[in-house]
């Protein structure tokens, strides 16, 4: 009754507007006082401190503070400009383009919103030039970021690996199969879509023109070479990898392409460093609620529970997908992670499924979570970079929300499509 009461609480800390830190640390406070007097209070500052002491959560700051970098230089530009002079000129070829340039936007900055705020400001026009109408051109950049949180260097992967301690690389590996299948998922719906509403492409870019925005964008493609190459070769782990994708990143926008300052690159790394603080506190404040759920025993409490009802993993998984996209419509992924992972991994673990593979459940459902009313982040991102009422980006991810939904129940089902690589690369 007295755990009912607190979640209780805390649903009405979240509704009544309350930071995220509020609402996964107050009510955790509460079970000390009410549940586990007996916990010296000296307990509750070392695991919140312990919480974030760990180096693989030493990616996170790098690779955020490259994507800033990204998002604000050329490399996305000329990532995209290269895309385009390949797709632009078929059916469809700027939605094929969006796809495709956030998947390698993606690739190097492991942050959905990161991508759609660049992806944005280069489509967004282009596919209102191709004739895609306002609904679908929003709808395809808000989903297409998905990719940067399933193809590596996903941060949610990182998190999810430090959470479970899960290997970092195997769910890279199969985090790269995944969000190429929802990439092709999406270009399937753009390629349909295309043909009824009759749409053409451009006009083809010279070949010489392509080779030159080749050349121009062999910089920015160095940057996953180096990233997936360093870490799948064993020359870098994920953590020195986000180190050089920083170096890189400063380089080739300096040097290369000469066009951001050095108060520039300080300006980013200050925002960068907000942004990085936001999620280490709920990280500290979620590894606490973690915590009271390993002491509470929920883990064991779920599993005598699906015993009672002879669930096997099947059903559990169903459970796993429904709790996980209803928590996705009004908590942010990271606080969705830390308070539903602790008491789901076990039990997964006990029904014998692959780490692995739950792990890239649980992002694609993140994954649907940031493009989800009534609080998805990425829809609230694309609204403030293309100044479109929210309701508009909203009109625009419903179909996107069902392949999602349709590509989630494919990656449930089907173990290997998460595993393969992975044992593959691992052994």
């Amino acid at each position: 009754m007295g755990v009912a009461f607190i979640s209780v609480f805390a649903l009405v800390l979240l509704f009544l507007g309350f930071e995220m830190l509020l609402v996964l640390g107050v009510p955790g406070l509460l079970i000390k006082e009410l549940y586990f007097t007996r916990l010296p209070d000296i307990a509750i500052g070392q695991r919140i401190l312990g919480g974030v002491n760990h180096s693989t959560l030493l990616a996170i700051p790098f690779f955020l503070f490259a994507a800033e970098i990204m998002a604000r230089g050329h490399i996305a530009r000329h990532l995209t400009t290269m895309v385009k002079g390949f797709l632009g000129h078929r059916p469809g070829g700027m939605g094929y383009s969006t796809i495709a340039g956030s998947a390698a936007f993606g690739s190097v900055s492991g942050s959905a919103p990161a991508t759609v705020a660049a992806m944005g400001r280069i489509m967004y026009p282009e596919l209102r030039k191709a004739g895609y109408g306002e609904k679908i051109s929003l709808g395809l950049i808000v989903s297409s970021a998905e990719s940067a949180l399933l193809i590596p260097p996903s941060i949610t992967l990182i998190i999810y690996g430090w959470l479970t301690g899960t290997s970092i690389t195997g769910l890279f590996a199969g985090g790269l199969v995944i969000g190429i299948f929802l990439s092709l998922a999406f270009a399937a719906y753009v390629m349909v879509e295309g043909k009824l509403s009759g749409r053409t492409g451009s006009a083809p870019m010279p070949w010489p023109d392509r080779m030159r925005a080749v050349r121009a964008a062999i910089w920015a493609l160095g940057l996953p070479v180096i990233i997936l190459g360093g870490i799948y070769s064993g020359t870098f782990t994920p953590t020195e990898a986000a180190a050089v994708s920083v170096i890189y990143a400063i380089l080739v926008e300096r040097v290369v392409y000469r066009e951001m300052s050095l108060r520039d690159v300080y300006t980013i790394a200050g925002q960068a460093a907000i942004t990085t603080s936001v999620i280490f506190v709920l990280l500290a404040m979620g590894s606490l609620v973690s915590y009271f759920i390993t002491l509470a025993q929920v883990p064991g409490l779920v599993i005598s529970f699906m015993e009672t009802i002879e669930a096997n993993w099947i059903v559990f998984l169903i459970v796993v997908n429904l709790v996980f996209l209803i928590a996705g419509m009004f908590i942010d992924p990271n606080s969705a992670l830390l308070v539903l992972v602790p008491a789901f991994y076990p039990v997964a673990l006990a029904f014998g499924i692959d780490p692995v593979h739950f792990g890239l459940i649980v992002c694609l459902n993140i994954c649907i979570g940031m493009i989800t009313p009534p609080f998805g982040l990425d829809i609230f991102v694309a609204s403030s970079t293309l100044n479109k009422p929210v309701s508009a980006v909203i009109a625009g991810v419903w179909p996107f929300v069902g392949i999602n939904i349709g590509t989630l129940v494919v990656v449930t089902y089907v173990p290997d499509l998460s595993t393969f690589l992975p044992r593959l690369l691992l052994g």
